[in-house]
């Protein structure tokens, strides 16, 4: 039966398919993929304190992701939001928060039970702020931006959705023959395809993706910032994930996945290497200038997130309160952080730490 846009798409075919995955083309690809994760495994290996990235790549991910579904905030926005308080922040920026959130809640649920619909269920929740379980109406049909024609009109019946479902556990867990980044970009269509939830699939959908590489041991943190690259080619995501549906061309598909996934760990990779040699050098800078002031401790703190309260440098157990605001305001004083009011709160900014972040560039000023 040929495909229709304008109808629920219940023939969606379970997986895996009835073709062949692992083409030449996608082997080859898939080597360079795997190579560019295992040097993102090893260079997350070498951070002194994975904490800082687990506290700032997923702002990232969860700021382009959010993006994607014209959810339009900044990564700048939400690591201040995140320092301030998140019921004073604009709408997009508490969504996209959530969005963190959910990718960190779903990185710890791991610890306890693997991936299911049950986590989706859970990620969703999050993301959306309601309880989400997977849906008992239709499913709103997509439409293309720019002609508002319809491209595809999601599956409809709970019992046919759970059913999908539980094929794509299955096969998520069971075919592991099957080159897991290869698996992942084939779940990730069947996912999308199946449209489990009234809202928020796409991002749902994005985080499955980074879980599914942690529990598969090809990522430690969910760190791999792969939204990036779906936005610098966001109409090829759409185009190729309607072609699986319409064509069954699932080569093409899996192809871009692997890219994106390659593309995102070298990117990630020498996000991190730069960030090092901006921690190390910055270490220096405190230790030269304030030598009463440094301590490792106090590096690592101020490295948690670019915005930093005096709270956060008792947290660490780096000093008491009085103490804590004296090493700031000498941080402060010798250029190391900005100290800037917003409102009737304090923070002290990390510019250098910030900028790094949130520019495709590798390069910081450094101090004199």
């Amino acid at each position: 039966m040929a495909f229709n846009p304008e109808l629920p798409f219940n023939d969606l075919s379970p997986l895996p398919p009835s073709v062949e995955l692992e083409t030449k083309r996608v082997l080859k690809a898939c080597i360079e993929t795997r190579t560019a994760l295992a040097g993102l495994q090893q260079a997350v290996a070498l951070v002194p304190n994975p904490t800082v990235l687990i506290n700032t790549i997923p702002f990232l991910e969860a700021q382009a992701s959010s993006e994607i579904e014209h959810v339009i905030s900044t990564a700048d926005a939400m690591f201040r939001q995140e320092q301030l308080n998140e019921r004073d922040a604009d709408a997009a920026t508490k969504e996209a928060l959530r969005y963190r959130t959910a990718l960190r809640e779903g990185f710890e649920s791991l610890k306890r039970r693997p991936l299911s619909t049950r986590t989706a269920e859970q990620i969703c929740t999050i993301i959306r702020d309601v309880q989400m379980s997977v849906r008992k109406v239709p499913g709103t049909a997509l439409v293309r931006d720019a002609t508002k024609r319809t491209i595809y009109t999601p599956l409809v019946g709970e019992a046919l959705l759970r059913d999908k479902l539980a094929n794509w556990e299955r096969f998520i867990h069971d075919e592991s023959a099957l080159d897991p980044v290869i698996r992942m970009a084939v779940a990730h269509y069947q996912f999308e395809a199946i449209h489990p939830f009234t809202d928020g699939n796409g991002r749902t959908g994005r985080v499955l993706n980074l879980l599914f590489l942690v529990e598969q041991n090809i990522l430690r943190l969910p760190i791999l910032y792969l939204s990036r690259y779906i936005i610098q080619n966001k109409g090829d995501y759409y185009d190729l994930l309607l072609s699986v549906t319409r064509d069954r061309k699932w080569e093409p598909w899996i192809l871009y996945m692997l890219r994106a996934t390659e593309q995102s760990a070298k990117w990630t990779n020498d996000k991190i290497a730069a960030l090092r040699q901006l921690i190390d050098h910055t270490a220096e800078a405190v230790r030269r200038k304030l030598p009463k002031v440094y301590s490792r401790e106090l590096i690592d703190a101020i490295f948690l997130q670019p915005y930093c309260r005096i709270e956060r440098i008792v947290e660490a157990g780096v000093a008491k309160r009085q103490t804590a605001s004296v090493y700031l305001k000498a941080l402060a004083a010798a250029n190391i952080l900005d100290e800037k009011k917003f409102g009737r709160d304090k923070l002290f900014v990390h510019t250098r730490f910030l900028r790094l972040l949130t520019r495709d560039d590798n390069s910081f000023k450094r101090y004199e």
